[in-house]
């Protein structure tokens, strides 16, 4: 397992760009925009990182969603992010122990369970994304991640 990258909510993105990048000194590394998903993501690396940031260092993704929305009990916070070699036997063995997975891998690809302390924890797959299969492919989300 490798820790990815801790994921934000923002409002404005020239704003968070303004103190994020010119105040705090972080650098964008990578963005990512969906259409039809209506959100931007844009990836910053510490300044000790950037240099490191091809996927290497840890990073703060800043998710910018298109459709306003308030985000009051730290629901700006997004989530920890983990790669992981196995995403299906990764959830398994988070299951066995207990674990509920929220957002079940039906992709191959992501997933998400929750901390006791109810912070979300995106799991996602090392490399390309595993060949659907069950009993992820139909199994329902749980609650919210």
């Amino acid at each position: 397992m490798r820790y990815l990258h801790t994921m934000v909510r923002v409002a404005d993105v020239d704003a968070s760009l303004d103190f994020y990048c010119n105040k705090l000194g972080l650098k964008e590394v990578r963005r990512h925009t969906n259409e039809k998903g209506r959100y931007t993501l844009i990836f910053l690396a510490a300044p000790g990182d950037a240099p490191a940031a091809d996927q290497r260092a840890p990073l703060v993704e800043l998710t910018y969603n298109w459709d306003p929305e308030d985000y009051k009990g730290g629901r700006n916070f997004g989530h920890l992010a983990y790669e992981v070699d196995d995403i299906y036997a990764t959830c398994q063995n988070l299951m066995d122990k207990g674990v509920v997975i929220n957002r079940p891998p039906r992709d191959g690809n992501m997933a998400f369970i929750k901390s006791p302390d109810g912070i979300s924890i995106e799991l996602l797959q090392k490399g390309s994304p595993k060949a659907p299969a069950e009993p992820w492919l139909s199994m329902p989300n749980t609650g919210s991640w």
